[in-house]
């Protein structure tokens, strides 16, 4: 059969073919940062910058309202998320909220603090390769 109809597609659909290359690079950005943060990052930097890169991305698709959304997980899944115990995730969350970072309530989390918290994770949004007015 060969690669004839590979490259029908490709010539095409060069747009679909763009854009399912740019998907690819942006998930490998993502894998790249995910390695850093659950080896390079402290809890509280690695629960920062879960709930920044949920805020981006939510933000990109209209499901973010303000500086809060919707976080349907248990502290469970946030320490299997960051690769933390879920006693040091309760710990970590009381810390951002002692901090006046973070409000969690009713399953809405809402950042009180984008730039506080942006600069306690390390957090630069632009592996995400969103549209820049999606970061504010």
């Amino acid at each position: 059969m060969g690669f004839a109809p590979l490259g029908n597609l490709v010539r095409e659909q060069a747009t679909l073919v763009t854009t399912l290359r740019r998907a690819n690079l942006v998930d490998d950005a993502i894998l790249r940062e995910w390695i850093v943060n659950l080896g390079s990052r402290s809890a509280i930097e690695r629960i920062a910058h879960l709930f920044l890169e949920l805020l981006m991305r939510l933000r990109a698709v209209g499901l973010a309202r303000g500086d809060g959304y919707d976080l349907p997980v248990s502290q469970l899944d946030l320490a299997d998320a960051t690769g933390l115990a879920s006693v040091h995730v309760n710990r970590t969350l009381q810390d951002l909220k002692r901090q006046g970072l973070i409000e969690l309530r009713s399953r809405i989390l809402t950042i009180r603090n984008v730039q506080r918290l942006t600069s306690l994770a390390g957090f630069d949004p632009r592996y995400l390769s969103l549209d820049p007015m999606t970061s504010r």
